[in-house]
């Protein structure tokens, strides 16, 4: 099965329409069966344990004793035409701001340098259905949260020997029990956004009062950096505020917290910086690995194919590393050999049939 993993994952980067096992079977002129793509698809569940399994070696290789940072991050592959299932269901998208259907995927990459590689996934699945008081509609929701699955990966990471200095995550991921376990339970540094409506105490003093006031009702400066204790958390962070021009010249304001109260608000600041790979991540696994362009309808050959995905993000991750091109470059460099071929392919029918295109001008 590892044979039709890797050619099943190579075909995500070379195609560009729709990734179907009889197109694979098509490309490789029968070699392989249609039927037995589909039984791949269809047989064993990889997961992150097959994953972490693959990136290992390379891991390994590039691993930093210090430097390293773990990001955690969600999208959503949406499959608006696709038959509901317990991966395939409605999400709130923080993008559009409603919710959307498709597949939620979190995922955990390690960042060298560089170099950023996935060590572990996982499909949110809402998993029971439950009648809506209301709407009277059935709804579902996950037996396991979304925040339970980022824990146990920090958690996974750790025991699998995963070398990094911080914990780097978006405002979704600022709960309170989060930060707690990366700091108590895992000895670990973070840093992470949280919302403008968090309650913050300036001083242990109006801790100790409950004086808890409105972040967003406090005059902080660009690049400012206090000592704060948010609201029933039992051990102070460091506040460090950006403020910033969105594109349509509008004004935005971030918020970080990290329990890293040495380290000063540009160094933070630009550590931070690194998790922004796990956008870009996101963005190449659905136009270069061809996440949501999979017809597959069964949960087990969706999961498979998303696996296949995230592999062939990995290989375009690792011929990055030997050939200084980005994923996008490599995908161009691809498409525009394919064409040339093509366009060849095409003179060269036109002249076995001696077509004369000059007639039609």
């Amino acid at each position: 099965m590892n044979e039709i993993l890797d050619l099943y994952s190579d075909y995500l980067i070379a195609q560009n329409q729709y990734a179907t096992a009889v197109g694979l079977s098509d490309l490789l002129q029968g070699q392989i069966s249609h039927d037995k793509i589909t039984r791949f698809l269809n047989g064993k569940e990889f997961a992150s344990k097959e994953l972490w399994q693959h990136v290992k070696p390379e891991i390994r290789k590039i691993e930093q004793d210090v430097g390293g940072v773990l990001i955690l991050d969600d999208t959503i592959e949406e499959k608006t035409y696709t038959d509901e299932n317990e991966i395939v269901c409605w999400h709130y998208s923080h993008a559009k701001g409603r919710c959307v259907k498709g597949v939620n995927l979190l995922s955990c990459l390690v960042r060298y340098g560089d170099t950023a590689l996935p060590i572990a996934y996982e499909s949110i699945a809402k998993d029971l259905l439950f009648c809506d008081i209301v709407t009277k509609k059935i709804r579902r929701q996950s037996s396991i949260s979304k925040n339970q699955i980022f824990r146990s990966m920090i958690a996974q990471s750790i025991n699998n020997g995963v070398k990094f200095d911080y914990v780097l995550a978006d405002n979704w991921f600022g709960a309170k029990k989060n930060m707690e376990f990366i700091h108590y339970d895992m000895s670990k540094k973070f840093i992470i956004g949280i919302k403008s409506n968090r309650l913050i105490a300036l001083s242990k003093e109006e801790r100790k009062k409950g004086q808890y006031q409105n972040l967003n009702t406090l005059p902080f400066k660009d690049g400012e950096k206090r000592i704060v204790c948010l609201k029933d958390f039992s051990f102070p962070v460091a506040l460090i505020v950006k403020i910033f021009k969105n594109e349509d010249g509008s004004t935005g304001t971030l918020y970080l917290v990290t329990n890293d109260l040495e380290s000063s608000p540009d160094r933070i600041y630009e550590i931070y910086q690194k998790r922004w790979r796990i956008e870009e991540y996101h963005k190449s696994i659905k136009q270069n690995a061809s996440l949501e362009k999979s017809p597959t309808k069964v949960v087990r050959s969706q999961k498979n194919h998303i696996f296949a995905s995230i592999i062939a993000y990995c290989k375009l991750e690792f011929l990055k590393i030997k050939t200084c091109l980005s994923h996008f470059g490599l995908k161009y460099m691809l498409l525009m050999r394919a064409n040339r071929a093509a366009f060849l392919e095409l003179e060269k029918f036109k002249y076995e049939n001696r077509i004369d295109t000059m007639m039609y001008f």
